[in-house]
């Protein structure tokens, strides 16, 4: 079965070469790359040009990922569908082993608990898992479960009997797929990537803005009380949660104020 691995981005410049690098040296060759730029101002689609990897590149006003995801759907080929990040690295066989269960008729989609912390050696990425409650060089506990709401890889049918992504749930927009099919996705062993946590001050006020704009769990507040707590003993980690509450408050405020959910 062809696959369509679809990619939104977002100012992306410095990760964006490695992730199509990555893609285009995967072991399952029937696939095609579908970048969607959800109007970057930086130099994202010069770097996506000068990684000479062959792809479909789109482009859209700033409307957030969900939006990029859906646009980039309707220009798939593939009969499955394969979600990433611009900032995500991939195993030679990544592709391959996530769709193994859709492939046997078990699954009509997947996702994958091999997911670990890229950027292990920076001290802002180490503190954002900390943060999280996370160990230090992955990116899903040890005791997680089986199943979950994000999908990696989904059939391309199941996609559209819904409709695909919400695209107004802003931070938890990959969230709504599941919530809309009434199903979760289900693990694929061996399908092992690698995904940056922020790695700059800068890049965690950014993200802990976007991130504090979610409704599940403790709902909207529930961003910005989770941002108080814990505070880890480390000296870095303090100037790191500064940040991180600062960030935060002010996504609260955006998405109150303003309704704006993306990034």
């Amino acid at each position: 079965m062809k696959v369509s691995v679809i990619i939104p981005t977002y100012n992306e410049e410095d990760v964006i070469g490695e992730c199509l690098r990555s893609l285009f040296h995967q072991s399952y060759l029937d696939l095609e790359i579908i970048l969607v730029d959800d109007g970057s101002t930086d130099r994202t689609l010069a770097k996506c040009q000068m990684s000479n990897v062959k792809c479909q590149i789109l482009q859209q006003e700033h409307k957030g990922a969900g939006a990029a995801r859906n646009h980039g759907v309707k220009k798939a080929s593939g009969e499955i569908l394969v979600f990433v990040d611009a900032d995500m690295t991939f195993d030679r066989d990544f592709v391959g082993n996530l769709i193994k269960p859709i492939l046997a008729g078990s699954a009509i989609g997947t996702f994958s608990k091999e997911e670990y912390l890229a950027n292990k050696d920076n001290v802002w990425a180490v503190c954002w898992n900390l943060n999280r409650g996370l160990p230090k060089d992955r990116m899903h506990s040890k005791d997680y479960p089986n199943h979950q709401p994000v999908f990696r890889a989904i059939l391309k049918s199941e996609f559209e009997k819904v409709g695909g992504f919400d695209e107004k749930a802003g931070y938890t927009d990959d969230w709504s797929l599941s919530q809309r099919l009434g199903v979760e996705a289900i693990v694929a062993p061996g399908a092992i990537f690698f995904h940056k946590n922020p790695d700059s001050l800068k890049d965690v006020f950014v993200q802990a803005k976007w991130t504090a704009k979610r409704k599940y769990k403790f709902g909207i507040i529930g961003g910005l009380i989770k941002a108080l707590f814990p505070i880890k003993l480390l000296p870095a980690f303090l100037i790191f949660k500064i940040v991180f509450i600062l960030g935060a408050t002010i996504g609260v405020l955006e998405y109150f104020l303003f309704g704006k959910g993306y990034k």
